[in-house]
């Protein structure tokens, strides 16, 4: 459990949880869902001893399961965001892979590597609570990207420029967290991109005996997947900005153009995930696209060899007439007694081969149609 004090000139991280609210800022108690569940009771005490309430027995049950899809809930002293993000290494599933040469194998893990942990977010009006999995390296970014800037700001101006860049109130913080969950989604569209593009070329050789059929179904469900989890976050999001136009009006100017900074960065982080939303579902519409034409090329395929079939068929059935014909066992046949009977026949069945070979060409029954 990490815990940092942010006011707008510092960014200090605390060895313990303070006994009293600071001041000035506000407070950020980042959490891993482990210490979270060990140190309820403390956490508990503090947020009562800071802010006069705690979080709700099933609000704190939430922020411990593993398995719940992003949502948004509010209360008279808090509001609560669960917003899922990508597992560890899910985005960088794309550094193992060949850029001139992929394989159904590294298409497979690299859609297999889609994998999402929730992150949840208990905000009140001066005090920040996530709770992370284990190996999110959310908490751990934000952390020492604040503390370089502060770090850096080795003049006047920098120091400007760098507190500048700090979010100026708890909820500023958590939607700064979210968005950058959002952009590793969006990053993730040249991997899933990259990887369809490779199957429906695998698909559609003419010369290939596509057998990729269990990765195509694995990518389309995990599609599926990500357009569900998407919808969740665009649901969670829609009813955290309503839930914002719903906060009593700011009287100071400042506090005024603070919030409508906050309904700008909500908005954008909306519109990120819809970007990502409309992304997954081309997607989805590519690859079923990519299924219904191969079938069609492979039924014209069928067609193709069917009609050659056909003709070859058509112009060997009266040269197996005529050898029938001459082939029964009559005393009395034409030619048969004839030293050039044979050649006259032979003769016969080539200019009838070659005249309808001629005849089916003319009708482009042997040649591929443009």
């Amino acid at each position: 459990m990490r815990v940092f004090h942010i006011t707008g000139e510092q960014f200090l991280e605390l060895p313990t949880l303070p006994e009293q609210m600071p001041a000035l800022g506000y407070l950020w108690v980042g959490s891993g869902r482990r210490e979270f569940e060990v140190g309820t009771v403390e956490v508990q005490a503090a947020l009562q001893r800071w802010t006069g309430g705690q979080l709700v027995d099933l609000h704190v049950l939430d922020l411990l399961n593993n398995q719940l899809p992003s949502h948004h809930e509010y209360t008279s002293w808090y509001d609560m965001l669960v917003f899922r993000r990508l597992a560890a290494g899910a985005g960088s599933a794309s550094l193992f892979i060949d850029e001139t040469k992929g394989t159904l194998s590294t298409a497979k893990a690299a859609l297999d590597a889609i994998d999402t942990d929730p992150v949840g977010f208990a905000l009140f009006d001066r005090v920040l609570l996530t709770v992370h999995p284990t190996d999110c390296q959310v908490r751990d970014f934000f952390a020492t990207r604040f503390q370089q800037q502060i770090q850096a700001a080795g003049s006047v101006g920098a120091e400007q420029r760098a507190t500048a860049r700090l979010p100026t109130s708890a909820a500023d913080l958590m939607l700064r967290m979210v968005n950058h969950m959002v952009d590793n989604y969006l990053e993730l569209r040249r991997l899933l991109t990259k990887q369809l593009d490779h199957l429906q070329q695998e698909l559609f050789d003419p010369y290939g005996n596509f057998d990729g059929w269990k990765v195509l179904l694995d990518s389309r469900n995990t599609l599926h997947l990500l357009e569900d989890i998407c919808e969740d976050q665009r649901s969670a999001i829609t009813e955290w900005i309503d839930a914002l136009d719903e906060w009593p009006d700011e009287v100071e100017a400042a506090a005024r153009r603070e919030r409508e900074l906050l309904r700008v960065r909500s908005r954008d982080v909306l519109e990120h995930i819809e970007r990502v939303l409309n992304h997954v579902r081309r997607l989805e519409s590519s690859a079923e696209t990519a299924v219904q034409m191969h079938f069609s090329a492979q039924g014209h395929r069928t067609n193709a060899i069917m009609r050659t079939l056909t003709v070859l068929t058509a112009i060997f059935m009266p040269l197996n007439l005529v050898t029938g014909f001459f082939g029964m066992n009559f005393e009395g046949l034409p030619l048969i007694h004839s030293m050039k009977g044979f050649w006259i026949v032979f003769s016969a069945m080539l200019c009838l081969g070659v005249g309808l070979s001629v005849f089916f060409w003319r009708k482009r029954y042997l040649t591929s149609r443009r």
